[in-house]
Parts: C-alpha cells; structure tokens; sequence
C-alpha cells in the first residue's frame, strides 16, 4: 500500500523486492516525488533505499514510538 504525503507530492512504498531475495538487504522503500524540480526533497524522480528486514523493523518501532510521545 502507497501512503501519499507532503501534499501528495511524496508516495512512499515499504515492499520485499522478490528480485533481490539472494541480498539481506530486500526490503525497498521507496520514495517517488511528483512535483517541480525545485520542490524535490530527493535528487531523482524515484528513490529506493534497500534496508534488512530487521533495519525496516526498527524503523517500524521508530515510528510507532514517535506516535506513542
């Protein structure tokens, strides 16, 4: 599941990349912006960060601490 923010300008997608299963680092997030060139956050259109299924778990437990304050 996509999750929109900053407007809908970001779509941020968290996803096991099959292709990549051999690697420890499967787990893409990825980060695709639509909007001008001078409002970008990121260089590129589409970003993937490749973290391990224990790195996204932590980020996971990160949040919900922030939701949690």
């Amino acid at each position: 599941m996509a999750v929109k923010i900053l407007d809908d300008s970001i779509t941020f997608e968290a996803f096991a990349d099959h292709e990549d299963a051999e690697f420890e680092d499967d787990i893409c997030l990825r980060f695709t912006e639509s909007c001008p060139e001078e409002e970008k956050v990121f260089y590129g259109g589409e970003n993937n960060l490749y973290v391990t299924r224990d790195q996204a778990r932590q980020i996971a437990i990160e949040i919900l601490k922030a939701l949690d304050e």
